[in-house]
């Protein structure tokens, strides 16, 4: 039968079928957490935004970088700007922009319980530390408004930076320039997971030779698994960015799904063009289906991860993120999806 067919069949009895570990966060409830009793880590979360609409001149754009050394050095660039002056009169100018300001009201009505952030924030670095023993947290952790100029998220040894207004949700006036496909991670809940991933980049080793399809998929796989290791009750959904309907169709076709890239013999292309098909932003991926989401590859990917990591119950986090080796992560895993 063809995936195509069986897409459709998804309105008959998929939610039927869904069982297995990695479900129970969609459903409401959380994944296994090792970490459970893992301390959160102390977290000071600045909120620059604050004094950001403070500034009315130039004189107190200088003032607001003098403030915030590290912030103005790697979040605003400040060593690439013509001068400091210069950037501090874009500062103040950006403050006292209507629009701005009116965003900045919205950011906030989005982000009302700003404690609840910093202490999920806590938990999940805690969590963090708590497989990577050698974790520090950015001494400085800060949100802000970038009026949509700057990164979305900024994390480095020394600073990490979450602009909320990217995250704002559907009701601000201004969002990101995305697709609505895309637009969809960028609402409250996705800020620590978009984080989580961030961050997952500091472990996750790979080969610089890898370059196949396979790769790229577990890859993925290992930066999804990683996130959901540190927020247990994140579901599926807010992880990926995938609609429940979406999500219920993948699992309910897995393996036509899987088989499309086997009879394709998708898995050992290098072809650029072929690998973005289905591990880069697409709205969908006529390719298997009108109705498969963009991104497959790298849900594919993180199935094939969750089998490796079932099968290996003494392989740790840090083990799994530092396995350079895709077609050993395959090969052990013994992902063989069964048909519905």
């Amino acid at each position: 039968m063809k995936v195509t067919a069986l897409f459709r069949l998804l309105a008959l009895g998929a939610a039927g079928l869904l069982a297995g570990c990695h479900q129970a966060a969609e459903e409401g409830g959380c994944r296994p957490d090792p970490a459970a009793e893992a301390p959160p880590l102390p977290v000071h979360l600045e909120h620059l935004e604050r004094p950001f609409f403070q500034l009315k001149s130039p004189a107190d754009g200088l003032q607001f970088m003098q403030a915030h050394p590290v912030f103005a050095r790697y979040y605003l660039q400040a060593g690439q700007a013509p001068s400091p002056a210069a950037l501090a009169s874009s500062l103040a100018q950006l403050a006292t922009n209507p629009d701005l300001q009116k965003l900045g009201q919205q950011t906030a009505t989005a982000f009302a319980d700003s404690a609840a952030l910093g202490r999920d924030l806590g938990a999940m670095l805690g969590r963090v530390k708590y497989y990577f023993p050698d974790f520090r947290a950015p001494r400085v952790a800060a949100t802000y408004v970038s009026g949509l100029l700057g990164k979305d998220i900024f994390v480095n040894d020394s600073l990490l930076v979450i602009s909320l207004d990217w995250f704002a949700g559907p009701k601000a006036s201004y969002r990101p320039d995305l697709p609505q496909y895309m637009l969809r991670r960028y609402r409250p809940a996705n800020v620590l997971p978009t984080l989580a991933v961030a961050i997952s980049s500091k472990y996750d080793r790979h080969q610089l030779t890898s370059t196949s399809m396979l790769d790229q998929m577990v890859d993925q796989g290992k930066r999804l698994y990683f996130a959901g290791q540190v927020l247990p009750c994140t579901p599926d959904s807010v992880l990926l960015g995938y609609t429940s309907k979406e999500l219920q169709g993948l699992r309910f076709n897995e393996a036509k799904v899987w088989g499309h890239f086997l009879e394709h013999n998708l898995l050992y292309s290098t072809t650029p063009f072929e690998i973005q098909k289905y591990v880069g932003e697409r709205p969908n991926v006529p390719e298997i289906d009108r109705t498969a989401p963009g991104r497959v590859g790298q849900w594919v990917g993180l199935q094939i991860v969750r089998k490796y990591m079932a099968e290996h119950s003494a392989v740790t986090l840090a083990q799994l993120m530092a396995e350079t080796n895709a077609q050993r992560i395959l090969n052990e895993s013994h992902y063989r999806p069964k048909k519905q």
